[in-house]
């Protein structure tokens, strides 16, 4: 499994929410293969040049890119993978240059329809995370925003990776190895064994984690 890091413009503020995350967590990056998806972006070849450059001072390794119009990739980048999303034709010469899409709003929530799964990392830090599945053991999901986790929390839950204090998490089933909101984290063994297995609501109050119940309805 690898992570997928989808930046989105403006790609400097993106980068500081990777800071932010590379922050509170600085070896989350360490030993992971990392797709690079450039479907929402539109770059040149020395666009790309710069991105991979900021991800390398970051120590950020990538594997492949999905997403990046063939004619911006050449030998020495990290390949193109098969299956990623098309990326578009370049004009040939002498015929009209294809007008520009109107520019789509960027969602700043994720939904997921699948569960995620064990050697998953979901990181998504432009917002919330919604999962309408479970979360299972080994499988990460980390939010700039909120998590919402309809079905089993097994896995770790990050919310406010980014800098968030009023992130919060919530799950029909908690049963989670780890829990964290900006940058406080909370293991499964430091966890109250009498909120396990019940609906919960996890946030912040005075800089400390607080776990509470809630109505399943």
């Amino acid at each position: 499994m690898a992570t997928v890091l989808a930046p989105v413009p403006p790609v400097a503020e993106w980068l500081g929410d990777l800071d932010a995350l590379n922050r509170r967590a600085p070896n989350f990056f360490a030993g992971r293969p990392v797709i690079l998806d450039l479907a929402g972006l539109r770059l040149t070849r020395e666009d790309l040049d710069g991105l991979l450059a900021e991800l390398a001072v970051r120590r950020i390794a990538i594997l492949g890119i999905e997403g990046a119009p063939p004619v911006i990739l050449t030998p020495e980048l990290p390949p193109a993978l098969s299956g990623g999303r098309p990326a578009g034709e370049v004009a040939t010469p002498g015929e009209d240059a294809p007008a520009e899409p109107a520019a789509k709003e960027i969602a700043r929530s994720l939904i997921l329809d699948a569960p995620v799964r064990s050697g998953q990392t979901v990181l998504h830090l432009e917002g919330d995370v919604t999962v309408l599945g479970a979360v299972a053991s080994g499988a990460e999901v980390i939010a700039g925003g909120s998590i919402h986790v309809y079905g089993a929390l097994r896995g770790r839950a990050v919310a406010g990776a980014a800098g968030n204090p009023g992130a919060r998490i919530w799950c029909r089933r908690f049963e989670p190895e780890l829990v964290a909101i900006d940058g406080l984290y909370r293991a499964a063994d430091d966890l109250d064994p009498t909120f396990q297995g019940q609906a919960v609501e996890v946030r912040l109050v005075e800089d400390a984690i607080k776990l509470s119940l809630f109505e399943r309805g």
